[in-house]
């Protein structure tokens, strides 16, 4: 097992997908603690707009973050099939607003390919790679990278301060 890899490694690897504004996102299966069906989310005062708010798990307070404002889109519109999948990174966990989820997909990790070049680089650094299937593109999400990217990074900083 190679330490730290959420990413691109050899072998297969296992992706929950999901979808937002059209497209089909995915997240490596160790990178995601569950998946919930939407609960009640508490805006935040001044959050920044990618900050959906706040809500229980199980008596936590968990972050809620809209990832599609986070990765320049509009704001997600959750209906009926809406979801939040709860990702978890060490001790930090966090809620990402879908619109739905997608099948469990095992890919083969030689498949993944590298993120578009015309990509917004803020963008382009979220992502482990791109994999084509017979339905589409499916955006891979570095768990890593979205862990320590700046926004999300301030709210660590953010929990930390906190007793």
């Amino acid at each position: 097992m190679v330490e730290g890899s959420t990413g691109v490694a050899s072998g297969s690897l296992r992706l929950v997908c999901f979808e937002l504004r059209g497209q089909e996102l995915a997240l490596p299966i160790e990178d995601v603690r569950e998946t919930l069906t939407l609960r009640p989310i508490t805006r935040v005062f001044l959050s920044p707009p990618w900050l959906a708010g706040i809500f229980s798990l199980r008596g936590d307070i968990v972050p809620a973050v809209d990832l599609g404002v986070l990765l320049g889109l509009p704001r997600t519109v959750p209906g009926d099939d809406g979801r939040l999948v709860v990702v978890e990174h060490g001790a930090r966990v966090v809620g990402i607003l879908v619109e739905r989820l997608r099948e469990l997909r095992t890919v083969d990790a030689d498949a993944v390919e590298a993120a578009p070049a015309n990509l917004a680089p803020e963008v382009a650094s979220l992502l482990a790679g791109v994999i084509a299937t017979p339905t589409g593109t499916v955006r891979v999400l570095d768990g890593d990278a979205l862990f320590s990217s700046q926004r999300l990074g301030a709210l660590a900083r953010e929990e930390g301060a906190s007793p």
